[in-house]
């Protein structure tokens, strides 16, 4: 399985993980707060709104124009972080430490 294929599964995994732990959202944040220019929109928007309105779009943007994957990137110590003590961060971890794995080579 090529990583295209691999990066769609762990994404839609990582949605599916997000919805049923209820931090899926239905109405987007407003289009400054998907604006920042800080690392992870720290300062506009929680790390589930990050993870669902700015990295998975992104990526998948990416994956089906076929443009080049991003690498040695790892998002999943600040998702620990981020996400500490909250429900389900456990599982949203896991799939995101299995995204930074795939990318890093």
């Amino acid at each position: 399985m090529d990583k295209y294929h691999q990066s769609q599964q762990l994404l839609a995994q990582l949605e599916n993980r997000l919805q049923h732990h209820q931090y899926w959202e239905t109405i987007a944040p407003e289009p400054q707060s998907l604006a920042s220019i800080e690392p992870f929109a720290i300062d506009t928007l929680a790390c589930h709104q990050w993870l669902q309105w700015i990295f998975i779009p992104k990526l998948r943007y990416l994956i089906t124009h076929n443009l080049p994957l991003p690498t040695q990137f790892a998002i999943a110590p600040y998702v620990e972080e981020a996400m500490k003590n909250q429900p389900g961060m456990v599982d949203i971890v896991v799939t995101v430490r299995e995204i930074d794995q795939l990318f890093k080579d």
